[in-house]
């Protein structure tokens, strides 16, 4: 293993506390693994509300998060005041034990002010690591694009020309930085979201969850608009109504923006009893309720943001060998190929019928769970992913001969 002591590392992320936000959980642990000193700063969450902790000898610094955004107005305060909070904390580790590297986490794109801060003012680097399309995030959630979304073109292509490196998620996000981003191909890593096998792993089956039924579904992700619970909800009514299948739980996993409306939208639909909503829970109780699912499920609404994006949720369903139906997205059929059934696009008595279809074929559902599972294990887990992060903070401070900086810098 490569070391590389001295080298400070500031995470900073705005869209999950650390460390339920895997991915970065996961860069940061490889680079604290490879020598690098990493401290990290984020939002405060359930099970994540210390304010300061110190986990596998990464530092956590977590800010306060008092609102969970819904509207325009609300993302606003947001982000404003997640923007102060970092700005506080990133100054505060300068000071302290100092940094050379802000290695930012987008959603939002206003974290490129505290990069070039840092950058300009005081010589640091700056990694822009490209989680979300935020352009295409506005277009989803609101349905239209405008002056706003030209607005976050414009944050997005800043970000890209501040940034020294981005690391993108996927190849669709790879060719966004290098085109609308106009970010040089050599600078742009690609580092997918790989699960991690020693978290994502097989816990004994607990039937409670099924609530005294033969089968049994799954989600786990955020629960927003654009991830479409709400046409989950009505694949749900079609099976339990238009095709009289009283013999199917589903459980939601998750919080979000949307809980509140899609809990009254189950119980408008007379669900109550068939949909069980857990709210954010820890990792044993969310793989204990992952492993006891038959089908796992991935509704994300058929839009460019979604189409272009590697979903976590879906690479946590293969690495426990779940069988999947999602809408035919792109990014979605790169990953799981044929371990998924792909419902039509907003179809929701199709994306219905693909459980059924799932729920009433065991050998099926094992032979394809065995094919998501053994892709994670030959070529997805976070094992491959991490040597390709190191590769890019190599290429971060290389010189111009080839020879790679070591040592801190003040």
């Amino acid at each position: 293993m490569r070391t590389l002591s001295g080298r400070r590392v500031l995470i900073v992320v705005e869209n999950l506390p650390v460390p339920f936000d895997r991915r970065v959980w996961a860069e940061a642990r490889t680079l604290e693994a490879a020598g690098y000193e990493v401290t990290v700063v984020c939002p405060q969450g359930k099970f994540a509300a210390e304010q300061v902790e110190v986990i596998d000898g990464i530092r956590i610094y977590r800010h306060p998060l008092p609102l969970e955004a819904a509207g325009k107005l609300a993302y606003v305060a947001e982000y404003a005041t997640s923007l102060f909070w970092e700005f506080v904390y990133a100054f505060k580790v300068f000071r302290s034990t100092g940094f050379d590297v802000i290695h930012a986490c987008n959603p939002p794109d206003l974290l490129v002010v505290i990069g070039a801060t840092f950058k300009y003012l005081f010589g640091k680097k700056f990694v822009f690591d490209h989680h979300d399309l935020n352009p295409e995030l506005f277009e989803a959630k609101f349905g239209r694009r405008g002056l706003v979304w030209q607005v976050l073109v414009l944050l997005e292509r800043c970000t890209f020309a501040v940034a020294d490196i981005s690391i993108a998620t996927n190849e669709s996000y790879y060719r966004i930085a290098t085109t609308r981003g106009g970010m040089p191909a050599h600078r742009v890593f690609t580092v997918r979201s790989g699960p991690d096998l020693d978290r994502v792993r097989e816990r004994p089956i607990d039937d409670r969850w099924r609530n005294q039924r033969a089968t049994m579904a799954a989600y786990v992700g955020v629960i927003g608009e654009q991830e479409g619970i709400d046409l989950l909800l009505r694949a749900m009514d079609h099976i339990v109504r238009a095709r009289d299948r009283k013999d199917v739980q589903l459980v939601i996993v998750g919080a979000g923006p949307q809980l509140h409306s899609v809990r009254q939208l189950s119980q408008h639909l007379g669900l109550s009893d068939y949909v069980t909503f857990t709210g954010r829970v820890d990792d044993d109780t969310l793989m204990t309720i992952l492993s006891t699912a038959d089908v796992c499920v991935n509704p994300d609404r058929p839009n460019p943001m979604n189409d272009m994006s590697t979903m976590n949720k879906v690479m946590e369903y293969m690495a426990l060998g779940k069988p999947l139906v999602q809408f035919d997205l792109k990014e979605g059929r790169v990953s799981a190929q044929d371990s998924s059934l792909y419902a039509r696009n907003t179809d929701v008595a199709d994306f219905g019928d693909k459980i059924l279809e799932l729920m009433d074929d065991p050998e099926r559902r094992v032979a394809m769970g065995a094919l998501g599972r053994k892709r994670v294990l030959d070529e997805l887990s976070w094992s491959y992913e991490a040597p390709k992060l190191l590769a890019a903070y190599d290429a971060l401070f290389q010189r111009p001969d080839g020879a790679v900086l070591r040592g801190a810098t003040n």
